[in-house]
C-alpha cells in the first residue's frame, strides 16, 4: 500500500506576509511584502508549491516601504506592481504604487517606475475582456493601465462595495483590501481580504466575488467568506490577503496560497500558507480543509517538504537578499559591508535604534544564534539582537569598555560583570520566547549573561508595527565592527 505524502504549513517559514504568486510554465515563483527590509522582495521559486528555493531580488534599492505587491505576466514580460509607504527614510509623502519589469522572472528587474497613484495600495493585475489591463487597488477601486503597463490612463474608480460580514463578528476593522483577480470559464474572480490584518485571531479573512465583465456588476460568493478563523484554537489567525493558482499538474485541482499568523507565535510575522481548493458545481472556490493547521495532502508529484536547517555564515561572500537584509536602510546602505577576515560593517547611529541592522528571516519557535564580534576601537558598539523594529528589541553588545545589555527595546541598568574587550563570541538562545545570552572571549569558557528575557510580546499587537523578531548584528558609532563565524540553530521541540 503507497503512503499519502503529506505537508503542514507554512510552506515558506517566518515573516512573508501578503504572498504574491505567478505560475509561468511548470514552475511558480512567489514574492511577499518586505516592507523595510533591503534587498527587498525576494523572489522564490518552485516545481511543485511546497518547496521553494531563492532565486534573486527583485528590488536591491526600496523607494519606500514595500507592501502588497502582485507579479504579472504579458505578451512575453514580467511585471511587478509595488505600493511603496513613506519612511523617515524615504522621499515620499503619501502611498504611492510604481512598476518594475523584466524579461523573465529571474530578472533583470528595472528600476521601479513610479505610475502616479496615491493613497492606495494592494494593486492587483488584470486583462479585461476589453484587452485593455488595469490596476484594482484597496478599496476597491480600479485604474486603467496603458498597453505597456508602464504608466496609467484616466483616474480611480470606485468598483466593488465588497461582502459585509455580520457585525458581531470580532474583527480588527472592515479593511476592504488585497484585491487579487483571476479569469476562469467565463468568469472573472475577485479574491480579496477584509477584516483587518493583525488585531483579533479571527480578524483577517478571505472573499470572493465574480463577474462575467471586468466592469461588473460583481456578484458575492453566497458562502463568503470562503477562509477564516473562527476560533482563536486553531493553529493559524488572521488568515488572509489570498490567490488561487491552478496546481502542478493539469488534473490537480486548484490551490489557495495566503498568510497567517501561528497561535502562540505571533512574534515569527505572518507566515505562507497553501491549501487546496475545489470549484463547485456553480461556479465558485471553496477551501477543502477548513482549518490548515494539519497534515495535508501534496500537490501530485510534490516530493517531500524541506524541514529548517542549521547553517553557518563564514562570510566568505556576502549573501543579501539570500540571507541578511538591512532593516530601514537609508539609500546606499550597502556601502557600509565589506569582506575582509569576516564581515566589516561600518557603525551608524547612536544606538541599535538608529543603526539599521543587518537581519535574517526565522520560523523556528526555539533557535540558537552566536557569532564572533571585534570592535575596531571604543568609539564603536556592536553585537547581536533579537530585533523587532527601532522601539522593540533584546540583546547585547560590547564598545572595548564594558558589556551592554538591552532589553524591551532600551539599555537596561544592569551592569553585567563582562571583562572589557574588543572581541567576544556572543551566543543568545530563543527557546519558545525565553531569551538566554552567554559570552565568551577567545579561548575563554562561556559565561551566562545574569538575565534572562521573555519576548512572547514582541509582535504587531504590541508596536503596531507588522514585522516579526529577527536575529540581528549591529554595529553603531563612528568606527566599524568585524563580525566572523555566525551560526543559526534550530532547537528541538
Amino acid at each position: 500500500m503507497s503512503t499519502v505524502a503529506t505537508f503542514t504549513n507554512p510552506i515558506l517559514a517566518g515573516d512573508r506576509p501578503d504572498p504574491a504568486i505567478i505560475k509561468v510554465g511548470d514552475e511558480y515563483w512567489m514574492t511577499y511584502s518586505s516592507f523595510e527590509a533591503a534587498p527587498g522582495l525576494l523572489l522564490y521559486r518552485s516545481t511543485d508549491l511546497v518547496n521553494w528555493t531563492y532565486e534573486c531580488a527583485a528590488l536591491p534599492n526600496p523607494v519606500g516601504n514595500t507592501f502588497a505587491v502582485d507579479i504579472a505576466e504579458h505578451d512575453g514580460r514580467y511585471f511587478i506592481y509595488i505600493p511603496f509607504i513613506p519612511t523617515p527614510w524615504s522621499t515620499l509623502t503619501d502611498a504611492s504604487i510604481y512598476v518594475i519589469h523584466a524579461p523573465s522572472m529571474s530578472g533583470p528587474w528595472s528600476e521601479p517606475i513610479d505610475l502616479g497613484i496615491r493613497g492606495v495600495i494592494d494593486p492587483g493585475h488584470v486583462v479585461g475582456e476589453d484587452g485593455i489591463r488595469y490596476l484594482f487597488v484597496s478599496g476597491v477601486r480600479r485604474i486603467a493601465l496603458a498597453a505597456d503597463g508602464l504608466s496609467t490612463v484616466g483616474e480611480l474608480e470606485h468598483v466593488y462595495d465588497g461582502w459585509r460580514y455580520p457585525d458581531d463578528w470580532v474583527t480588527e476593522a472592515y479593511a476592504l483590501e488585497g484585491p487579487k483577480l483571476l479569469r476562469k470559464d467565463g468568469w472573472f474572480y475577485l479574491v480579496s481580504a477584509v477584516g483587518g490584518t493583525a488585531g483579533p485571531p479571527t480578524g483577517h479573512m478571505v472573499i470572493v466575488a465574480r463577474s462575467r465583465s471586468v466592469h461588473g456588476p460583481w456578484e458575492n460568493h453566497p458562502r463568503n467568506p470562503i477562509a477564516r478563523t473562527v476560533d482563536a484554537a486553531e493553529l493559524w489567525w488572521s488568515r488572509g490577503h489570498a490567490t488561487l493558482v491552478p496546481g502542478p499538474a493539469p488534473d490537480d485541482g486548484w490551490w489557495m496560497v495566503s498568510h497567517g499568523y501561528e497561535n502562540g507565535f505571533r512574534t515569527l510575522g505572518r507566515q505562507i500558507l497553501l491549501e487546496p481548493i475545489r470549484w463547485t458545481e456553480d461556479g465558485w472556490p471553496e477551501t477543502v480543509a477548513g482549518d490548515p493547521g494539519g497534515e495535508l495532502e501534496v500537490p501530485r508529484g510534490a516530493g517531500p517538504q524541506h524541514p529548517s536547517s542549521a547553517f553557518t555564515d563564514d562570510f566568505s561572500k556576502l549573501r543579501l537578499g539570500e540571507r541578511w537584509a538591512f532593516h530601514a536602510p537609508a539609500s546606499g546602505e550597502a556601502e557600509r559591508l565589506s569582506l575582509d577576515d569576516g564581515l566589516v560593517l561600518a557603525g551608524k547611529g547612536t544606538s541599535p535604534s538608529d543603526t539599521s541592522p543587518l537581519a535574517i528571516l526565522t520560523g523556528d519557535h526555539s533557535y540558537e544564534i552566536e557569532v564572533d564580534v571585534d570592535v575596531s576601537d571604543t568609539r564603536t558598539e556592536a553585537g547581536l539582537l533579537l530585533f523587532f523594529n527601532n522601539r522593540l528589541f533584546c540583546g547585547m553588545g560590547i564598545d572595548g569598555e564594558r558589556m551592554l545589555s538591552y532589553s524591551g527595546g532600551i539599555r537596561t541598568h544592569w551592569r553585567e560583570p563582562a571583562p572589557a574587550t574588543r572581541r567576544i563570541t556572543l551566543r543568545i538562545r530563543n527557546d519558545e520566547h525565553i531569551v538566554t545570552g552567554w559570552y565568551r572571549v577567545p579561548g575563554g569558557e562561556w559565561i551566562r549573561h545574569a538575565i534572562r528575557y521573555e519576548t512572547s510580546g514582541y509582535h504587531a499587537n504590541t508596536t503596531g508595527d507588522l514585522l516579526s523578531l529577527r536575529p540581528a548584528l549591529y554595529a553603531t558609532g563612528v568606527g566599524s565592527a568585524r563580525f566572523r563565524d555566525f551560526r543559526y540553530r534550530p532547537l528541538p521541540a
